[in-house]
Order: C-alpha cells, then structure tokens, then sequence
C-alpha cells in the first residue's frame, strides 16, 4: 500500500482526533488526547515548582492549554484525522487558522517523505469554542531564560548574553550529558537551570511500530510554548533562542519545504504575535543569533575552546553523547569547523577525521550542490558549505583528504561570497543586544 493511499485509508478510519484536556498541577503538566479507540496522555514534570513562585493563573492556564495544541500534531500524524476537536479550550478562527499555519508549514517534510499531496484547506479543520479574553496582567519582569540544545549556537548565545551582564536561567528539556556539560562550562549552575521532563505517550511509540504514518513534526514550536510557559512562571523578561538567519531556507529544490520551519523568522513572528494576542503581557521572545550565518556563528564558537570537548549536535548519537560520523549534522558541523580548527582539534571533537570518509560524498554533494536537495537536518546554507570547504581546503592545500578533493574538483576556480560582514535586518532582537551581534558581523 502506498503511503498516499494509506493516509486516505487512515482518515477515512478515524475521521476525529479529540483533545480532551489538559491538567497543570504544581509539578506536572499532562494532556489526554484521542483518535478512535487509542488514548494518549503525554506528560511533563518540572524540576520547579509552581506553588512557589507568583505568576498569573489564568495565564498560565492559556498557555498549557496552547503546549497541548502545539504537542497533539505529534499524535495526529499517524492517521491526520480530518478532525480535530478541541474539548477543554477555545480559539477564535484567527488563532484556528494559526495553527493550520503551523501545522501545515511544519508538516511540510512529513507530508514530502510520505508521499501525500495535502492542501492548507482539506488537510484539518479545527473544532473550538470561542477563547476567553486574554488576561489584564502586568508582572514585573526580568532576566532571560535560554533554552540550550547542546550544541554551538546555544552556547555562543550564552556567551554573548554573559558578555551583556545578562541575569541568565538555562531551559533544558530532558537534560543529557551535552546540554548539562554545556551549562557547567558556560560558568552557570545546575542549581538555576530549568529542567522539565518531557514524556511520549508509548502508544504512539507501539503505533509506529505497527505502520501508522510517522515522520517530522514542528518540534521547536513545543519548545517555544513550553519556554514561554517557564519564562511566565520564573518571571522572565525575554526568551533567547539561538537560531540564524539560514534556518529560513528552503530543502528541497522547487518546493517551500523547510526542515526548519519552526525555527524559521516568519514563525518567530507568527508566535510573537500569536502570544501578543492570546496571553496579555508575557516574556518576549526572540532569538539572539538571527542576524547572523552559521559561518559566523561557528568562527565565534571556536572562540571558546572550553566547549570543545562537551558540545554535541548529532541527532543519532545524542542519547549516548557521541557524533556518530555518518549523519549530515555531523558532517555539515565538521566541515564549518574544518575552516577554523586543524584535523587535530576536530579529531579530538569527533573521534575522526569526517573530509577522509569517501562514503560521505552524496551527502557531501547534498550540503553544497546547487541542484541537489538539502538533507533534512539542521544544516545552513550551501553558499556557507562552500565558504567553509574552500577555507579548509586552503589550509590543508598540501594534502587535501578526499572530501576536500571533491569540492575542488566541482568548484575549481571558487571564489566564495563574502558572509563576514552579514548581517540579516530582519530580526527582533531588542536593541540593547545588538553590539554584541555587531562586533561579530564587523570582524575581518
């Protein structure tokens, strides 16, 4: 059975998916949802507790609420029930139609994997109340919570709001070996991190196991509303996220299809105006590094050689904290990082020199090929691949290992686009922290 035909056999089987309710307790948070005779109920479990700090209620309320809608497209895609009704909250139609928005763009790779042909209209209609009118609240404010992933942009985040004397709470879902180390390095305390446990419901885990349709989700929306949910709590002035300016780039040749929509400027400011008109006065969120390429968030990482031996981005290695060396994420940092440390240092990070390994060369190509489709990860543009292949390539001119050999061989004459001095205007980060990003994007 094709995919396509499945996903019409699925929807035809459970044509409703039923949000039921949400409970926020003073340590835990948890969510029942419903297609047909499978019941889910993921949940998380804060490290903080609720009862000891002063927040807004009913805000915090609206916003669980809204985790739970960005949580259930998880859910949903294993059958994309043309229904989906919401029983313990309300929208109006336009915030109904922000989240079609999300879903849709965020699900663009799910659908292109799978092989369904979906349009914004058809794929979900949304079943809701009207909402309640945002709460009148006017906390007082301050410092910044930063959600740290493990890997080079959050810690360039970090150090850049040291460097602005910024009261810092580190946010780490499911901490692991890289996001802790990276904290500890940074100079903060385990003590001030917030850390909530995040649970999968295992009868979606059984479902992909028996064949219902699985694939990418928007996860960096779950981040953002349970961010802003701790943000609310702790009584912080802004959320600082670490995603850059490539992370609006398209995947595949012909087609809007990002990997990374959700980490993408147009849903930074989807979400700000989604909170603006939801929640009354909440922290603001933005993220710190969107003026900037990848290429000089990487020249700014190796800064901190502290970092060298903890950071850790590898999807398929994160469990166990190691770069597994054959992924695209592992490749794509190795060769950013190929431009600015020796084959010593970036053995030490890795295990391994990644430009000797041949087998790597089409995913190789993918990275910098015009033409050739992007591998769906976290990777920037291939205009910054190639910057980066042709300053390692200069620096290991005397004998290029075979990846290196590649690139010369598709690029004989390159002369690179200058990205030192970008800078992307279209950004939202307060005014205050701007020189810190300007520093950067002025060296030479």
């Amino acid at each position: 059975m094709s995919e396509s035909t499945k996903f019409d056999e699925l929807r035809e089987k459970y044509p409703r998916f039923i949000y039921h309710s949400f409970e926020l307790g003073e340590k835990e948070l948890m969510f029942h949802f419903q297609i047909g005779e499978f019941h889910f109920r993921p949940k998380w479990r804060f490290n903080i507790d609720l009862g000891e700090h002063l927040f807004d209620r009913g805000q915090a309320e609206l916003i669980a609420f809204s985790l739970g809608m960005a949580e259930l497209v998880s859910y949903w895609k294993c059958a994309c029930c043309p229904t989906v009704e919401v029983r313990c909250g309300g929208l109006s139609e336009q915030q109904k139609l922000w989240w079609k928005k999300l879903y849709f763009n965020g699900l663009g790779e799910y659908f292109y994997r799978n092989g369904i042909t979906a349009d914004f209209e058809s794929f979900m209609t949304i079943e809701a109340p009207e909402p309640p009118k945002p709460p009148e609240c006017d906390p007082e404010l301050s410092g910044t919570l930063v959600p740290v992933g493990g890997g080079k942009d959050s810690v360039v985040t970090l150090e850049l709001l040291k460097q602005a004397g910024e009261q810092i709470t580190p946010y780490i879902i499911n901490p692991r070996g890289a996001t802790l180390g990276c904290v500890k390095a940074s100079g903060l305390t385990e003590e001030n991190i917030a850390a909530p446990a995040r649970t999968i419901d295992k009868t979606l885990l059984e479902l992909n196991s028996r064949g219902y349709l699985n694939g990418h989700t928007p996860f960096s929306a779950v981040v953002a509303f349970s961010a802003l949910l701790h943000a609310c709590v702790l009584g912080k002035k802004y959320i600082a996220l670490s995603n850059e300016s490539s992370a609006n780039e398209t995947y595949v040749e012909g087609a809007q299809i990002n990997h990374q929509y959700s980490k993408s400027t147009e849903f930074e400011r989807d979400f700000r105006e989604y909170c603006s008109m939801s929640f009354g006065k909440t922290p603001e969120y933005f993220s710190l590094l969107r003026p900037l390429s990848e290429w000089q968030i990487a020249r700014e990482f190796v800064k901190y050689p502290q970092y060298f031996g903890i950071f850790q981005s590898c999807n398929l290695g994160s469990k166990t904290n190691v770069w597994c060396c054959g992924c695209a994420k592992c490749l794509y940092v190795y060769v950013l990082l190929a431009a600015f440390l020796g084959d010593g240092e970036l053995t030490e990070i890795f295990g391994c020199n990644m430009l000797e390994k041949a087998e790597l060369s089409e995913m190789l190509d993918g990275l910098m090929l015009d033409g050739e489709d992007k591998p769906f990860e976290c990777v920037g543009t291939k205009n910054e691949v190639r910057l980066s292949l042709k300053m390692a390539l200069d620096k290991r001119k005397n004998d290029p290992p075979v990846l290196l050999r590649r690139f010369a061989d598709h690029f004989p004459d390159f002369h690179p686009a200058a990205l030192a001095n970008y800078f992307d205007k279209n950004n939202f980060v307060p005014e205050q922290f701007l020189p810190y990003l300007e520093r950067i994007t002025n060296e030479t």
